[in-house]
């Protein structure tokens, strides 16, 4: 008996020992392995994150390491949508037919390698969404804030600068940050993104100063949704076969004034003025989908309903500045307390290939986001979403007035965890002054849609 008891011990003594290291390295994993630096994270910690900081960062760099992050979103939607105003709205500009039901769920994965100290690779993949059902990458980049240079001039130089490289997001405007993308919806208090979606991947670069709460940015990149060597197609309205990149400017104040208040402002200018054969995809960058699925798209004459990735982008609005396109965007952000402010206004001009004169779209959106709670976890609040601009041109009509599309949304969202968000939001979008030969003419849909999401 004795002599057991003795081989126990013995045996619990060996076995505490192995493990205490494995103990260790788990830990060391935990809090260090699992988090790269200069990072914006995918749960709710990452929620009113704009460009990252450069605030030193505590995680000091001891090799290799990445990070596999994911967003998953489930949808519920009870939608209707109607166009009486537009001629032969029974049969040849029939709308699609609606019925509740859930929309094929939604999934994101991230890859976040930390490659030195201060420089970080991402990748991001769309694994399921609408538009593509398939997995498709998004895109990937790498970012200094910091260089492998010895010398005092650099390590000044990197306290305010950052670099990012690659085919990426563009960081046009503010409201990109606050979009639903894919499966990772959590930085979305709402539903949707904007009408008038500003969002694109292309190639290029962005560099940053970033000083006691200001920011200017300057970026180029080839103005495409994809890489290619595509000369500029000639027209009869445009002979001009001169390929150019898009250049881009942002510039503001991100401000912590105290404990409870924080104040932001910023500016973008994106410019970009003879684009190659594929076209600018400026207002039609996004291939994950819109999440109000197939409203007021038109049906087919046939009896075969369009697949959803081919009717993928329900309720945006899309000015077709395909050719040459200039943007301005300012947004404004107050936090006091739990009350959020989000303001955007953008006006936007350019035409496409086949049009002489260039045309107008503007765009403004205003939200309000009340979150309650010590720590935020239950919020509500209201968005106005609202666009007018001037159709293009085509070879059968010629549109002389501007058209209107205006949303209003109530929101409401809970977060079960850190990971776990649930929201439901009632909507409610106007189409006019569309004419009525325009399957959209005096359209309109409203209801609800209720969202589960996981991002970590």
């Amino acid at each position: 008996m004795k002599k057991n008891i003795f081989l126990y011990t013995v045996t619990l003594v060996l076995l505490l020992g192995a493990l205490l290291p494995l103990t260790t390295v788990a830990q060391n994993l935990k809090e260090v392995y699992l988090r790269p630096s200069y990072w914006r994270p995918y749960d709710k910690a990452g929620i009113n994150v704009f460009e990252t900081s450069k605030q030193a960062d505590s995680i000091a760099f001891e090799g290799l390491r990445f990070r596999f992050g994911a967003g998953f979103t489930q949808q519920f939607q009870n939608l209707e949508h109607k166009n009486k105003g537009a001629i032969n709205y029974e049969t040849t500009n029939r709308l699609y037919p609606l019925a509740a039901g859930f929309m094929t769920a939604q999934a994101n994965l991230n890859l976040d390698v930390q490659l030195a100290d201060g420089i970080r690779l991402n990748l991001e993949t769309y694994l399921s969404s609408r538009h593509h059902n398939e997995t498709w990458v998004k895109g990937g980049y790498i970012q200094f804030d910091k260089l492998p240079f010895k010398g005092q001039f650099w390590d000044d130089l990197m306290k305010m600068t950052t670099i990012k490289i690659g085919h990426m997001e563009i960081n046009y405007g503010d409201a990109h940050f606050r979009r639903s993308d894919g499966g990772q919806t959590m930085y979305n208090p709402f539903m949707e993104s904007y009408i008038m979606d500003a969002f694109a991947t292309e190639i290029g670069g962005e560099v940053y100063l970033k000083k006691n709460g200001l920011f200017g940015m300057v970026g180029i990149t080839s103005g495409m949704l994809k890489g290619n060597v595509d000369s500029v197609v000639k027209t009869p309205q445009d002979a001009n076969t001169k390929r150019a990149p898009s250049l881009y400017l942002k510039g503001g104040i991100d401000k912590q004034l105290s404990n409870n208040v924080r104040v932001r402002f910023s500016g973008s200018y994106y410019h970009n003025s003879s684009s190659a054969a594929s076209g600018l995809t400026m207002y039609g960058g996004d291939r994950t989908g819109s999440n109000y699925q197939n409203v007021m798209e038109k049906a087919p004459s046939g009896a075969t309903l369009p697949s959803g990735s081919t009717i993928a982008f329900s309720g945006r609005f899309n000015p077709g500045f395909s050719k040459k396109v200039d943007a301005v965007m300012l947004n404004g952000f107050l936090k006091v307390s739990g009350l959020e402010l989000f303001g955007t206004y953008e006006t936007v001009k350019g035409r496409t290939k086949t049009e002489i004169a260039s045309r107008n779209a503007n765009q403004y959106a205003v939200e309000a986001i009340y979150r309650l709670g010590t720590e935020e976890n239950v919020y509500a609040g209201m968005r106005y979403n609202s666009v007018n601009a001037r159709l293009a041109n085509t070879t059968a009509i010629t549109y002389t007035d501007d058209v209107n599309i205006n949303r209003f949304a109530a929101v409401a969202g809970w977060f079960l965890t850190k990971n776990i968000l649930m929201k439901g939001e009632y909507v409610i979008q106007n189409y006019k002054d569309f004419p009525s030969s325009d399957y959209r003419s005096s359209g309109k849909f409203n209801g609800y849609v209720v969202e589960a999401v996981v991002g970590f």
